[in-house]
């Protein structure tokens, strides 16, 4: 599978668009102003404890208190809290923990009032950023990540990846980590690891410990809140989560930019440099590698798929809905295969844009229904497929009775939303249209139709004269594409009447041919 990573950068923020296969699967956003993101560690002040939620609303700078709740404290809050007070205070004179006495875990069904004070510092790490109304959400359990390895303050445990399956390696790694890690740091072994050296995992180990130590300086004697460790910007957080050798291409149109992450490149793998290359032309980035059209497609209340099936994307605060309908192309004598058909196809589209969209809470999605259990168990294991790929966490559940299928889904960050509607040229804004550079994607995708349905038949397309012109021009125009793809020829007629996305398909005897 081949990997692109498409960055578009501004004055005001950074784009980027990853594509695996030419298909767009993911789409992130970062202002240059942005104060929170996840993973950027803090020194917060307990503002209010709410034992009726089990929870703690926390100070850390931002316009809404921080949420901390029971469960994200971490079994090792005691030994947290001595941490942070040792350092503040200035009684704690080493960032290392080699002499340090870790404190008993906190039990799990405990509650907050119990563990924390008001007005307390503590140390706190975003678990999620503000979303709607909510500000962020916070965890106890703080992690420095790395590209093969993840530290974990006040533990012993070392914890080697699932998805590294080889059990050879994994003991490997597990007793070289081992070997190296400093003394009540706890170290996650991330699946990048397989393969190698001690040399490089050494050397990952030291920089994450630097960090470890900043935090530490940061921290002595401060006074909450205050940040102490920023996450990496989006497009660097991206590079070292999801880098592999599959990568094949990352394009940006920000020459500065450029140059950092060929900086960055250099230190985390030095053999993928001469994958970076600089857009150098006028032209949107974007729309040079066709991401712009994908995301005008993609986007949106519906969302059409080649066969001419689409789904309908329905949203609240904590909840998505997800109708799949066939449209008024399916057609095939065996009626329960021509429906697992659509549903594969849906499956496939549907893990895309929970990725594509960052989907998160409860996601419920209305197949079409089938009868046959093989079939419904075929469906179950297609999704659990498609949804490999994805890097949040989540929960599927079988079909139920109705034949609606529950996910949920991991969300960090707040769903992206862009609209793709543009303003109708045929009522002056007071309608609207489905964005106009898919009219091509949809004439061919009813043609494909016309040609299966009624494989003789002359074929004649009326379409606005602008349209037209697009296109016939030139001997390698889309009109010649067509002829040479299915050796007959497709008279197009303009019609000024017809506005700009309006086309009809008429037979020999000038009979218009009506797909709905």
């Amino acid at each position: 599978m081949e990997k692109e990573l498409i960055i578009n950068s501004t004055p005001t923020e950074v784009e980027i668009a990853l594509l695996e296969d030419s298909k767009l699967v993911e789409l992130h956003n970062q202002r240059t102003n942005s104060n929170f993101s996840v993973g950027d560690i803090f020194l917060g002040k307990i503002r209010r404890l709410m034992p009726g939620l089990n929870a703690a609303f926390v100070d850390i700078g931002h316009k809404k208190d921080a949420f901390l709740h029971y469960t994200d404290l971490g079994p090792k809050l005691r030994s947290l809290i001595k941490y942070t007070n040792g350092v503040v205070s200035g009684n704690l004179n080493n960032s290392r923990l080699d002499n340090f006495k870790i404190e008993p875990d906190i039990i799990k069904t405990g509650k907050i009032d119990q563990v924390l004070d008001k007005r307390q510092p503590i140390l706190v790490q975003i678990l999620k950023e503000p979303i709607s109304t909510k500000g962020p959400r916070l965890s106890c359990e703080t992690t420095i990540p790395g590209r093969y390895l993840v530290l974990t303050p006040f533990s012993d445990v070392v914890a080697v990846s699932k998805k590294i399956s080889n059990s050879e390696e994994r003991k490997r790694l597990q007793l070289l980590v081992e070997s190296i890690r400093p003394k009540n740091f706890g170290v996650i072994v991330r699946t990048a690891a397989e393969g190698k050296k001690v040399a490089d995992l050494h050397e990952e180990l030291t920089l994450m410990l630097n960090k470890w130590d900043s935090i530490y300086s940061q921290m002595h004697k401060s006074k909450a809140p205050v940040k102490l460790l920023s996450e990496l910007d989006k497009t660097s957080s991206i590079l070292r989560d999801i880098l592999s050798d599959s990568f094949n291409r990352i394009v940006v149109n920000d020459k500065q930019l450029f140059h950092n992450i060929k900086s960055y490149l250099s230190s985390i793998a030095p053999d993928q440099v001469k994958i970076v290359n600089h857009h150098r032309t006028n032209r949107h980035v974007f729309d040079t590698h066709g991401v712009t059209k994908q995301i005008k497609s993609s986007f949106g209340k519906t969302a059409t798929m080649p066969s001419g099936a689409y789904l309908v994307i329905e949203s609240t605060e904590a909840m998505h809905v997800i109708d799949v309908n066939s449209g008024h192309k399916m057609s095939s004598n065996n009626q329960e295969e021509a429906v697992l058909k659509v549903n594969m196809e849906a499956a496939e589209e549907i893990a895309r844009q929970m990725r594509l969209r960052d989907i998160g809470g409860i996601i419920i999605i209305d197949f079409i229904d089938m009868k046959k259990p093989e079939h419904k168990r075929e469906l179950v294991k297609a999704v659990r497929q498609f949804m490999k790929k994805d890097r949040a966490q989540h929960t599927i559940l079988p079909l139920s009775k109705f034949g609606l299928m529950q996910i949920t889904r991991e969300r960090v960050r707040p769903e992206v939303k862009i609209n793709t509607a543009e303003v109708c040229p045929t009522c002056n804004g007071t309608g609207k249209m489905n964005a106009s550079i898919l009219i091509v994607d949809d004439i061919e995708r009813d043609l494909n139709f016309i040609l299966q349905a009624r494989p003789k038949s002359k074929l004649i397309l009326k379409v606005h004269p602008y349209i037209e012109a697009y296109l016939t021009k030139g001997f390698s125009s889309i009109q010649m594409k067509w002829f040479r793809k299915n050796l007959k020829w497709i008279k197009i007629i303009p019609n000024a009447d017809y506005h700009l996305t309006k086309y009809k398909f008429f037979d020999k005897n000038d009979d218009e041919i009506r797909l709905n």
